[in-house]
This record gives C-alpha cells, structure tokens and sequence, in this order.
C-alpha cells in the first residue's frame, strides 16, 4: 500500500510539472510574439520586406500559444480531455494549419533572401510591400483551405495523453494524408534547400575574390550579402526544422517499422520541444537582427517613457511625429 500512496504521489507531481511547464510554455509563447507584433507596429522607420513575413510568423506562433496550448494545461493535471470532440477536432485543425503557414512562410521568406541576392539590382522593384502582404493572403488561405476536410468531418480527432494535445488521426486517409504532406514539404522543403544554397555559394565566391565583371552587379551584391537578414533567416528555417526534426523521424520510424514508441515522457518531450520553436524567433531576431534591436529598443523607451521613446527615434533618424 505504502508503494501504491509512492507511485500515485510521484504520478501526480509528474502532471503537475508537466502542466507547470505547458503553462509557461504557452505564456513565454504569447508574450514573445505580442511583444514581436507590437515592435514592428510601434517602428516607423524604413523596413525591410521580410519583415512582413517574420509578423506573419509571429501571428501563427500567437495564435498557437493562445488557441492551442491553453487547452493542454488542464488535460496534462487530469490525464483526460474534457472539453468535447468538437474542441478536440479544432484544436488539431488549427495545429496542422498554423504548422503549414509557418512551413510556407519561411518557403518565402528564402524565396525573398535568394531574390535580393540574385537580383540585387531590382530587388526593390521585384519584392514590393503590397505583393509580399498578397503571398502572405494567399498562403494563410491556401494553408486553411488544405487541411480543412479533416474538421469537416472526414477525419476523427484524438487525444494523446502523452503529450496532452489533441491530434487529427492522419491515419485514416492516408491518400490525402501523403498528398497534404507533398504539396506543404515538397516546394517548401525545395526552395529552402535551393534558395539557401546558392545564397551561401555567392557568400564563399565574394569571400574568394572570384572576379565579377559587371562592377555595380558586384557592388550591390557585397553589400546585399553584408545585410544581417540572410543569417537570421537561416537562423530561424533552422531552429523550426530542429525543433521538429525529433517528432517527425519518431513519427517516421512508427510508420514504417509499425511500433509504437510508449515512453510517456519521450513522447511528451518531442512534442513540446516542436511546440517550443514558437518562442526562439525573439531570441534569435534579438541576437541576429540590429534593425529588430534598434525598433525594440524605440519601442521600449516610448512604453516606458514617452520623451525618451521620441528623442530614441529622432537620435536614430526617424520623425517621432509621423
């Protein structure tokens, strides 16, 4: 009896420091990203196209830390989902969905690096605010419309009380399952590998010194190549992809050895390590980015103090009126 009372104590401090841990997942999620989205909306100086992309980014991430993750704090105390199927199905709607816009998302965002470096010229012309906001349109509604059949009744939602979230069961149509994960992998996956690739082999040929003919080509490529964006953006493919990489080869390896990996806390720590990438983006614009410094920093000084929020944005060129 006494190792039973043991075995029930331990269980219930296990759910509770999982729910602690989803709990301030999820408020770290949607601070980050408020705190992102108000930023960029504060800054009224000039401001690069890919900007739009990392706010298109940071509504998905907001929209998860408030929509998606709350949900699994109380399941994570009670080992049960109590709030109906119809929650459950849209829960895991929203997952895929948010996870596809994000997938198409950083697909553009190297679509946008790899143009500024190919055509530096007339990037400018080539990557304007409005058509980058029209892709933006475009990929929220295309990733919505893609994996809706699932909520309308095709597909039956479950819980996984491993991790505490409630999942679409893919299982079940495997045809449109193969071909959702085609069309949202397959250009996405393409044109990252592409985009990045040759951007890094015109930064190793300028560092060469292999000579370019065309001077004002080369000019504006060196110092398009200086801009600190290409890295971050790297930066940020490669933390999405590292913190998902884990569940996906799991999920791999279950379908196609058909064993079922049971380690409770393996299967709760894959999950939410995938669900943590919402939050790196802060860390990494804050350290990659000097123009996300400098609109933080003016967005700070002006919350905490307006006179000085307006002589920060006049000190670094920018009319504190406009």
């Amino acid at each position: 009896m006494q190792g039973m009372s043991y075995l029930q104590d331990d269980s219930k401090l296990e759910a509770l420091t999982q729910a602690a841990l989803i709990c301030i997942l999820g408020i770290a999620i949607v601070f980050s990203n408020l705190l992102i989205i108000a930023t960029y909306a504060n800054f009224k100086g000039p401001t690069e196209v890919i900007n739009y992309y990392l706010l298109s980014l940071a509504v998905a991430d907001l929209l998860c830390g408030l929509m998606v993750v709350p949900f699994s704090v109380y399941p994570a105390l009670l080992g049960e989902w109590m709030y109906g199927d119809i929650l459950c199905r849209f829960t895991g709607y929203l997952e895929v969905t948010l996870w596809a816009v994000s997938v198409y998302t950083f697909m553009w965002i190297s679509v946008d690096r790899y143009l500024a470096v190919r055509k530096p010229l007339r990037y400018e012309t080539v990557q304007t605010k409005t058509r980058c906001q029209c892709w933006m349109a475009f990929t929220w509604i295309s990733a919505a419309l893609l994996c809706c059949p699932p909520i309308l009744g095709y597909n039956t939602p479950i819980f996984h009380p491993d991790s505490h979230i409630c999942m679409l069961d893919w299982g079940n149509m495997a045809a449109y399952s193969v071909t959702l994960s085609i069309l949202i992998l397959g250009p996405s996956v393409i044109s990252i590998v592409h985009n990045y690739g040759y951007i890094f082999v015109m930064m190793r040929k300028l560092r060469s010194g292999e000579p370019i003919h065309d001077k004002e080509y080369a000019t504006a490529l060196a110092e398009n190549l200086s801009n600190p964006s290409h890295m971050m953006s790297f930066a940020l493919v490669f933390a999405f992809w590292i913190s998902w990489l884990p569940l996906i080869s799991v999920r791999i390896y279950e379908v196609v050895t058909g064993h079922v990996v049971q380690n409770t806390l393996l299967n709760f720590g894959l999950v939410w390590i995938g669900v943590l990438n919402s939050f790196w983006k802060i860390i990494i614009m804050t350290g990659m980015s000097p123009q996300f410094r400098i609109a933080l920093r003016v967005f700070c000084l002006t919350i905490c103090c307006k006179t000085k929020g307006r002589l920060q944005a006049e000190l670094i060129g920018l009319d504190p009126d406009d």
